[in-house]
């Protein structure tokens, strides 16, 4: 007989609620508790909940509201039934919301607000306080913030109080900062109360004192990993905050230190639709990633992190603060410029790739409340930042047209030529700012506009300036005085302008402006220039010039152009101060003191004109190398040149087919900004050609630059140098790298980086 084996299978029935597992056991005992004692209240029954499973946090507290939450989900399945609401309250009466206290109106320098005090909140009153300042000021208001807290009062020492702010639990899930940190599931479910967020930040909107809202961050932080564990038991290991972009630029949290790490999927903690925020961090000590992704078994698991995307890093540094009054408008932006950007010489459906997302871009373009002028204002200030970073700062100006007679529909456009309507578009006066080396640091000044139309020479001399199409000069160098005023003691700025700028107005706003720009400018020839000396007497200014003595030669580069090929030029050299009569027409301005430097070339090659440069600068010439200098600064303005020359042919600006000026002008703007970006590239590889290319391309860009270039599977184990990658995309646009080829031109650039963005995604696809 044969024996009978009797397998018995038993099933354990489990419920993950609230991030706890409710075994079948757990669950029976809920049922028979509430069976038993149907006039327990729910707040007992989570306390009894929260004993029986051991539920407690950090410091040994219960958690009480985690548990009922999951008892209210448990119900909800219909696991148990939960005893009913007690509705019988012991009302009390509710005090009034208390009145902001006082906050003085403060403008002054750090120092001047004596010890900045930061006071936790631990008394009823302040509680209050920080609780009416935070409504009164805070565009979020007070609350509710979620899990453990920790308020702080911010106070003067002579100003009284001048902000608060606050730090709560992480938020679960965010993509951008758990890629950085490298988490995975289970480190972030174990570890994710390690991270705690500001979840607000305050400085009253009257006081006014640079550098006081990265100072109060950093003075928050040193003391906020004792208070946690003084509190909570725990000391917090990273920092996060929020930054809603297109209302805020985050710059007090950079200049604090703090690392940007991406953006929120703008979804919100509930799922429902919500603004996107820039996301940054802060890590408390320096092994912060061992303890944030320990997992159970005691050993460190990191994620392999997803590279951030370097121009949409760039893109949003520079963008991130444009304020167009919607931040969906700012993030359309953002995107809409990440797109031109990877494919410069694609019109508009050909750079956004789908139906959806050109829709969305017209859509843009079109929206009244977007202006290029706020498009551009934002890209000021972050060249204005990158002013600041050099000593001394050429600012070159010139004027292009746009030719938009192909598209006779458009609207909006006017005359470009000088003798016929029929040739229409847009005029463009731009202001760039350039190192002392010629490296591109970015627009200070856009102006663009339609002319009404072609007028009389002899009716200009009538009108003022300001009506003038020449007040452009004037207008640009109010706008590079502004950034000198504020940058008087980091930076210099120098105005360098062609013949065009040789107008008496522009030398008199510099002289009644004694704190503003200097000025280096071409003077025109056919303008008859006079000059005065110390006994009145009047002479030409060419005449007086030639009169002097060369005090040397210098050699010179003359970059090619449509009319002419590149050569060495050898320029004789002379040099003296002069004093520059105002015109017969406008004798109520003031005569201006000025150096002049005269640069005439000597044996030019047959059959061309040969080089003269007559320049009037308000630098001071009283050596023969500032001489010299002058003529280099003076030969930086080329770069503007071919900064329009990348607008028009590596942006196409003028096959853009919008049908209004308007909407052109939107479009410019993004594409100006793009064309910086190429320029700095070109001009960055030849400056700097040994730091690494991770400098200006992302991982993914470079990897799938150099396994395409070189033909090869495995991408180098360290980046190439920058000057190496720029030969690659280069190389991709058509640059042979022969040896007398010299650098890779902008033009070949703009080519490769259109190829390197479809070359870039193939990589991505075939390697993860």
């Amino acid at each position: 007989m044969l024996d009978t084996v009797l397998t018995v299978c038993y099933t354990v029935y489990m419920l993950r609620v609230g991030g706890r597992i409710f075994s079948d056991d757990v669950i029976k005992r809920l049922s028979e508790t509430i069976q038993k004692e149907p006039c327990l209240s729910r707040r007992k029954l989570s306390r009894l909940v929260c004993e029986w499973m051991d539920w407690r946090n950090q410091a040994g507290r219960l958690q009480e509201m985690s548990c009922r939450k999951a008892l209210l989900e448990l119900d909800r399945r219909k696991e148990i039934n939960l005893p009913k609401v007690n509705r019988h309250y012991a009302f009390q009466k509710v005090n009034k919301p208390a009145e902001a206290p006082p906050i003085a109106e403060v403008s002054c320098e750090l120092a001047e607000l004596g010890d900045v005090e930061i006071i936790r909140v631990t008394t009823r009153i302040h509680s209050k306080l920080w609780r009416s300042m935070l409504e009164a000021h805070h565009y979020l208001g007070s609350g509710p913030l979620c899990g453990a807290q920790l308020r702080y009062l911010v106070r003067s020492e002579h100003y009284g109080w001048i902000g608060g702010l606050s730090y709560s639990a992480c938020a679960r899930r965010v993509e951008s900062r758990d890629e950085w940190i490298g988490w995975t599931e289970e480190a972030r479910k174990r570890n994710h109360t390690f991270v705690i967020n500001n979840s607000r930040y305050l400085i009253a909107p009257t006081v006014r004192v640079k550098c006081l809202a990265s100072h109060v961050l950093a003075k928050c932080q040193t003391r906020l990993v004792d208070d946690g564990e003084r509190v909570y038991k725990y000391r917090p290991v990273l920092l996060e905050t929020y930054v809603e972009r297109g209302r805020f630029s985050g710059s007090c949290y950079r200049a604090a230190n703090w690392k940007y790490v991406g953006g929120t999927e703008g979804r919100g903690r509930k799922g429902t639709g919500a603004t996107v925020k820039d996301v940054y961090v802060m890590p408390l000590q320096k092994k912060w990633q061992a303890v944030l992704c320990c997992c159970a078994d005691g050993k460190v698991h990191v994620r392999q992190r997803v590279a951030q995307k370097e121009p949409r890093d760039w893109i949003e540094a520079e963008l991130g603060g444009t304020k167009l009054g919607d931040a969906r408008l700012t993030s359309r932006l953002l995107e809409m410029t990440g797109m031109f950007y990877d494919k410069p010489l694609a019109n508009i459906p050909q750079a956004c790739g789908s139906v959806s997302a050109t829709k969305a871009a017209y859509r843009f373009l079109d929206n009244e409340n977007v202006d290029w002028k706020a498009i551009l204002q934002a890209h000021y200030e972050a060249t204005e930042e990158r002013v600041k970073e050099n000593s001394l700062v050429l600012v070159a100006q010139d004027t292009t047209t746009l030719n938009y007679s192909t598209h006779p529909n458009t609207q909006g456009l006017g005359p470009i030529g000088t003798k016929s309507e029929k040739v229409r578009g847009l005029m463009v006066h731009d202001t760039m700012a350039f190192t002392e080396s010629g490296t591109p640091l970015g627009l200070l000044n856009v102006q663009c506009w339609a002319r009404d139309g072609i007028g009389s020479k002899h009716e200009r001399h009538k009108k003022p300036i300001e009506e003038k199409e020449s007040w452009k000069w004037v207008e640009s160098y109010h706008a590079v005085s502004q950034v000198q005023k504020r940058c008087r003691n980091k930076s210099l700025l120098v105005v360098v302008a062609d013949r065009e700028a040789d107008i008496h107005e522009v030398f008199a706003e510099q002289y009644n402006t004694p704190d503003g720009a200097q000025l280096l400018i071409r003077a025109e020839r056919s303008r008859n220039r006079k000059v005065v000396d110390d006994k009145e007497s009047c002479e030409f200014l060419w005449t007086k010039l030639e009169q002097q003595p060369v005090i040397g030669t210098r050699e010179i580069l003359i970059p090619p152009s449509e009319k002419r090929s590149a050569r060495q030029a050898i320029l004789m050299v002379r040099t003296m101060p002069v004093t520059l009569r105002p015109p017969m027409l406008k004798k109520n301005m003031p005569a201006v003191r000025v150096w002049a430097v005269l640069a005439q070339e000597v044996n030019p090659p047959i059959g061309i004109d040969g080089l003269e440069w007559m320049l009037l600068t308000t630098v001071a010439v009283k050596q023969e190398k500032d001489a010299y200098e002058r003529l280099e600064w003076y030969a930086r303005r080329w770069g503007i040149e071919c900064y329009h020359r990348i607008i028009k042919s590596g942006c196409r600006v003028e096959a853009r087919q919008l049908e209004s000026a308007r909407r052109l002008c939107n479009a410019l703007a993004i594409d100006m900004i793009i064309a910086w970006r190429i320029h700095y590239l070109t001009t960055l590889g030849q400056e700097t050609p040994d730091v690494p290319c991770t400098v200006y391309f992302s991982d993914s860009e470079w990897k799938a630059l150099t396994t395409f270039a070189n033909k090869v599977k495995e991408p180098p184990d360290l980046p190439p140098s920058l000057n190496d990658a720029v030969r690659l995309l280069g190389k991709l646009g058509g640059h042979l790298g022969r040896r007398g080829d010299g650098h890779p031109g902008s033009e070949v650039l703009w080519r490769g980086m259109s190829r390197l963005a479809d070359i870039e995604v193939a990589y991505e696809l075939y390697t993860t």
